[in-house]
């Protein structure tokens, strides 16, 4: 397992998320200066110094749940609102749009280029704001500087890394059903042609050579797809062509998108279930997510009433509510109860954070402490 995995998990689903929200905010006609403010304090939220200091030290990856309460909690940094199975739905296709990325790269280290594409995409949203602009490329030239100088086997690891976390994932997604890329069980479909990985032949063609190394037989056989040999390789600098698509913005041309879980997946989410046994990382991992967490600052919605708003991943209400009821709970992230209230004094600084995640003022009968939900979250390890 590499070490260096998680700055490039954070900010390639960061980056979907990001696609998804804008195209939600367009289609639901949300007023322009409110989506603007939703993305830009979205941003500002991702690419917090202190949170990027934290995320930057080499480190284990988390488990899917913590993960997913980074998540929720930057999703929810600005005015807007998400219910649970929207929620639910928006994470789903940001990790099915990763592990196709990830799986369709030629090679291990074009994973960079696909975290390059999605930084592109974030410096585009906030370039009429220099100052989150600024924060974008900080986080940009300090990906440069740790990746770039790594192997292809330091790579090789980030990938095999990457695919472990995602190996039991496998929701279907309507756009990726449409373009025939991905199967009815939720598998995605490798393809057998286009260029291959830069620096290699067209498979085809076999050398032999004598022990002096003089070539001696060449023999060609029929390689079983239409592969073209790559035309250059994509830029590894701040600026400039990637040349891969991976990693751009696959909602750019509006159409609805809809996810559903396949029977591989509920499967598997039993089979969790039944053998799940306790983290013995889990004490470590919630104080690791308590620093991250508390690097975040993150906006409360203001007194005024009228100032937020929700976004509905899904075409209606009805959908929504359908969606929560159907969802099996194990893949679910909403579980979350942990009692974490001994040694206090141990845990200041967690316990900070839950003032920070509690609301002024009674909570509404449907919600729960986000305060409560980040304790809990070890629950289910």
């Amino acid at each position: 397992m590499s070490s260096r995995t998680l700055p490039l998990l954070f900010i390639n689903l960061g980056g979907e998320m990001l696609y998804i929200l804008d195209q939600r905010l367009r289609a639901q006609n949300i007023p322009a200066d409110k989506a603007k403010k939703v993305m830009n304090d979205i941003i500002t939220t991702m690419f917090n110094k202190k949170f990027l200091e934290e995320l930057f030290k080499p480190q284990e990856l988390y488990s899917k749940k913590a993960l997913r309460t980074v998540f929720d909690r930057l999703a929810h940094a600005s005015i807007m609102r998400l219910n649970q199975a929207s929620m639910d739905k928006l994470y789903d296709l940001m990790t099915m749009a990763f592990k196709y990325q990830v799986l369709l790269c030629p090679r291990p280290k074009d994973i960079l280029l696909v975290s390059f594409n999605h930084m592109d995409a974030i410096k585009d949203f906030v370039k009429d704001t220099p100052s989150i602009f600024g924060q974008v490329d900080e986080t940009y030239q300090q990906l440069i500087e740790m990746y770039t100088p790594l192997s292809s086997g330091d790579f090789q690891l980030i990938r095999q890394t990457l695919l472990i976390f995602f190996q039991d994932m496998h929701i279907r997604v309507s756009i990726f059903l449409k373009d025939k890329v991905q199967n009815s069980n939720g598998r995605f479909v490798l393809p057998t042609s286009g260029p291959v990985p830069y620096g290699t032949l067209v498979p085809g063609l076999i050398r032999m050579f004598s022990c002096t190394g003089e070539e001696t037989t060449r023999l060609q056989f029929a390689n079983g797809g239409n592969y073209a040999a790559a035309l250059r390789e994509g830029s590894f600098e701040m600026f400039g062509d990637r040349v891969t698509k991976l990693g751009t913005n696959m909602y750019s041309v509006s159409r609805p998108v809809e996810t559903h879980m396949s029977g591989t997946s509920k499967n598997s989410a039993q089979h969790t279930k039944v053998n799940a046994a306790p983290n013995p990382l889990a004490k470590e991992e919630l104080n690791l997510l308590a620093k991250l967490m508390g690097g975040l600052e993150v906006q409360k919605p203001g007194g005024n009433a009228d100032s937020g708003f929700r976004v509905n991943l899904f075409a209606t209400d009805e959908e929504e509510e359908e969606a929560l009821i159907s969802r099996p709970d194990e893949l679910s992230y909403g579980v979350i109860k942990i009692q974490a209230t001994k040694d206090q004094q141990a845990n200041a600084e967690l316990a900070k954070i839950m003032g920070e995640f509690t609301e002024s003022g009674d909570p509404s009968p449907g919600a729960s402490s986000k305060g409560d939900d980040l304790l809990a979250m070890m629950d289910g390890l």
